[in-house]
């Protein structure tokens, strides 16, 4: 059952690389529905996974033991790495899950590629589906308040009921110092309403300006 398809060690037939090809697509096809499961993707990311089993398998069919040829990918390789833009986790599993299909594809072992994939895919749409890991979102906060309040502790009661972790991450002077703009990281709880947040920071800050936006990663800076 976990043989490989490739009959002869000499080389791949045209029939061979054919069928191999046709499943590596496939199988790319599969990841890149995954992939695409609840999770935020872009039209190139999703190709890139339908093609990335198919290309991976195309160039180990070529180098095939030629060391030179070997080498000559490998240092390809690197120069890709270092122009390529950093992606979450979830993208780099996807990736990784797609090199590893293509190369078993390579080496003739469909049955070995299809395991993989399925339980690396029932794994991620399971754990999807049910949640599992799950927290709320990581949030960037600012809130200005006048100069005659004592920041420190300000708000601590307000964090306690509505995130699951804060942090002051920054305090500056504004407005010729009779403001101060204070900025948090922090997680909000579950099923909490931001407007109550918002109002409750409203109340205490005297209804000066509050922001509420996500935390800035390096891919939203690019």
């Amino acid at each position: 059952m976990f043989d490989s398809i490739i009959s002869s060690a000499a080389g791949v037939t045209a029939s061979e690389f054919l069928i191999c090809s046709a499943i590596s697509l496939v199988f790319g096809a599969v990841i890149a529905l995954a992939h695409s499961y609840k999770n935020r993707y872009s039209k190139s990311m999703l190709l890139t996974l339908v093609v990335l089993p198919i290309v991976i398998q195309t160039i180990l069919m070529l180098v095939n033991g030629n060391i030179g040829a070997g080498i000559a990918v490998l240092g390809a390789f690197s120069l890709i790495r270092f122009r390529s833009q950093p992606g979450n986790s979830r993208e780099i599993t996807s990736i990784f899950l797609a090199t590893a299909v293509g190369t078993a594809m390579a080496l003739g072992f469909v049955a070995v590629a299809a395991v993989l994939l399925a339980s690396v895919v029932i794994v991620t749409v399971v754990m999807v589906k049910l949640g599992i890991g799950e927290k709320g979102a990581d949030k960037h906060l600012r809130v200005t308040i006048p100069e005659n309040l004592d920041y420190e502790g300000l708000f601590d009661d307000i964090f306690e009921a509505f995130t699951d972790r804060c942090e002051m991450t920054k305090v500056k002077t504004v407005n010729m110092g009779s403001l101060y703009e204070l900025d948090y990281e922090l997680t909000m709880k579950k099923d909490v309403k931001e407007k109550e947040f918002l109002d409750a920071i409203r109340c205490r800050n005297g209804n000066l300006n509050v922001i509420l936006g996500k935390v800035m990663t390096a891919r939203d800076e690019l």
